[in-house]
């Protein structure tokens, strides 16, 4: 996987989400922030996620989405459960995904970071091909943005957000970027 000049992973199945708007000048990308989402919550493989990315989840559709359809979010990628990779976002551009947050005590996540969502819940584990498409993932993102760090949502939303959730295993995902990586 690589991420061109234009901030498009090859690879990626490409669906524009209309959420998204230009960094500030000069901010350099430095974080990867990982998330988890299921829609309807619980289920994986439909076309919710990528519906409420675009603005075309239908509120009439699931009791749960009457709350959400007109939320205005996206992210740059989306890992599903079989680790097929969807962006939305070039990742020159701002995603709007990790909504209030602070890291390294620096606000507006958003303006320096790279969004992922995983297909997932915090009461799931997540699948291997989820793992082994985010680990590629991530090493393109570090290849076009030397010294990014990563956080989960949780971690730059305490209180307030719980993704991706203790079923994510960080050892695992942060012990096979330090193998590739030394």
């Amino acid at each position: 996987m690589r991420i061109d000049d234009d901030g498009m992973l090859d690879g990626a199945t490409f669906i524009p989400s209309p959420n998204c708007d230009e960094r500030p000048q000069g901010c350099a990308i430095d974080l990867v922030v990982i998330h988890s989402i299921s829609l309807p919550p619980g289920e994986f493989g439909g076309c919710g996620v990528i519906e409420l990315f675009t603005n075309t989840l239908d509120a009439s559709a699931h009791p749960y989405y009457q709350g959400i359809s007109g939320l205005k979010v996206s992210s740059h990628f989306f890992v599903n459960r079989e680790g097929r990779v969807f962006q939305f976002v070039p990742t020159v551009k701002r995603a709007w995904h990790a909504g209030v947050s602070t890291w390294r005590g620096r606000e507006k996540c958003n303006d320096f970071s790279v969004g992922i969502e995983l297909e997932g819940t915090d009461f799931i584990p997540f699948a291997a091909e989820q793992y082994d498409a985010l680990k590629a993932l991530t090493l393109a993102i570090f290849e076009k943005y030397p010294g990014c760090g990563i956080a989960g949502h949780s971690e730059i939303a305490p209180g307030r957000k719980t993704d991706p959730g203790p079923f994510f295993d960080w050892n695992r995902y942060r012990g096979a970027l330090e193998k590739l990586s030394s």
